[in-house]
């Protein structure tokens, strides 16, 4: 069977493990993303430093994160995307015991530098290669389940993390990561092998590697409506994230929570994130891309809203889990308009889609990072709430447009 057309037809043979492995290495690449959201008071007393300064620690990740998928993408495409994101597991597990074994704030910096470089491959490789062995009309039920993993890494990672930094320990939860990924690593050589040949296609091609890599996402970018999904993806990174990476904080500052409570209290947007990868199909069926994407920034700025302005904490409950359900109903239709992007670049169409995410990620959270002293951790939220909801609405308009062409 060809690989050609997998809108059409998909690739028979896949090992049932395939994409739980896949899912389970995306869980400690969120607990990896997050871990360090509610540790940033601890950090900032350790390490002497400013809460803004603290936050470095998420931005130097995110830049990683996001430039090196940019590299990712085409490997992925010439050497087989479910052996690169195996190899690239194995790397995670080496740069978590830096960040584990960083002996100061300096060192830190640098740990998080390398380990957002190497988990960088993860999820962007694991959607492509969802995208070449998925037919597209059953692609985004399987996206939402491969997303679980993620998902809960991102909850776990935001409470492991308030548990450690109550505790003075924050580094052993980075030990914690080190041994997932070994695992995940060892599971996803050993289903590696196993995949039919049309799973583990390779592209090849002469010339530099630099000037394909040029040549790759110069076509990406020449066409409209990658543009749009590009652009749309990064601003929602920005705005949502520079949000969301002080909500810990600011529960600690505002109502006196304790971290672990406060990290706990996060993990609700991971609740809502699974509810939405539970019920996908049926939101899908009802909603379409439009009213997906449309009704995901709306709950994600009342949850904004209604944590960053509550004259109660316990309003923070409702906020949390409604921002995890929002984002993921507006993220999951961007993600499958990544898939199709560029069909033919799939891997460097996902990895530029991805990379312009974890960038919009890090320079929210260091624009946030910037002002957090002066406006206030309340009103960062305010602003993340307007900006999601504008790019939320520019998007379904675009994009109801486009299902309106013949």
């Amino acid at each position: 069977m060809s690989i050609s057309s997998p809108e059409q037809t998909g690739v028979a043979g896949i090992p049932a493990l395939s994409v739980p492995m896949l899912s389970l290495a995306a869980f400690g690449s969120g607990i990896s993303l997050r871990v360090t959201d509610p540790m940033l008071p601890q950090l900032a007393k350790e390490f002497a430093v400013s809460l803004g300064d603290a936050s470095n620690v998420i931005t130097v990740f995110s830049i990683a994160y996001g430039l090196s998928q940019l590299f990712f993408g085409p490997v992925g495409d010439r050497y087989g995307k479910y052996r690169v994101i195996a190899f690239a597991t194995l790397a995670c597990a080496v740069t978590s015991l830096f960040c584990a074994l960083a002996p100061g704030y300096v060192p830190l910096l640098v740990a998080r530098l390398t380990a957002g470089a190497t988990a960088a491959a993860i999820i962007p490789l694991s959607m492509a290669w969802i995208g070449d062995v998925i037919p597209y009309h059953q692609r985004q039920p399987v996206l939402a389940r491969f997303l679980i993993g993620q998902i809960l890494g991102l909850a776990t990672g935001v409470l492991v993390g308030g548990l450690a930094a109550d505790a003075g320990n924050w580094r052993l939860p980075f030990f914690i990561v080190a041994g997932i990924f070994l695992c995940a690593s060892l599971a996803l050589f050993t289903l590696n092998k196993r995949l039919p040949d049309e799973a583990r296609k390779v592209r090849h091609v002469q010339g530099s590697a630099i000037t394909r890599m040029a040549n790759e996402f110069r076509h990406i970018l020449s066409l409209p409506w990658a543009r749009m999904v590009l652009l749309t993806v990064f601003l929602e990174g920005a705005f949502l994230y520079g949000a969301f990476a002080f909500i810990a904080s600011h529960m600690h500052h505002a109502y006196h929570m304790s971290l672990t409570s406060a990290g706990a209290l996060v993990m609700l947007f991971g609740l809502g994130g699974f509810v939405f990868a539970v019920a996908s199909a049926t939101l899908v069926r009802k909603l379409g891309e439009v009213g997906l994407s449309l009704w995901g920034g709306i709950f994600v700025a009342l949850a904004l809203l209604a944590t960053g302005l509550a004259p109660v904490w316990w309003w923070a409950i409702g906020g949390c889990f409604g921002a995890g359900l929002g984002f993921y109903m507006l993220h999951n239709t961007l993600q499958i308009n990544a898939t199709q992007m560029a069909p033919e670049r799939r891997g460097a169409a996902v990895s530029a889609f991805a990379s312009c995410f974890f960038l919009g990620q890090s320079v929210g959270v260091g624009i946030a990072g910037l002002v957090v002293e002066r406006l206030g951790t309340a009103n960062v939220m305010v602003i993340g709430a307007a900006g999601v909801l504008a790019v939320a609405i520019r998007f379904s308009l675009k994009l109801k447009g486009r299902h309106s062409r013949p």
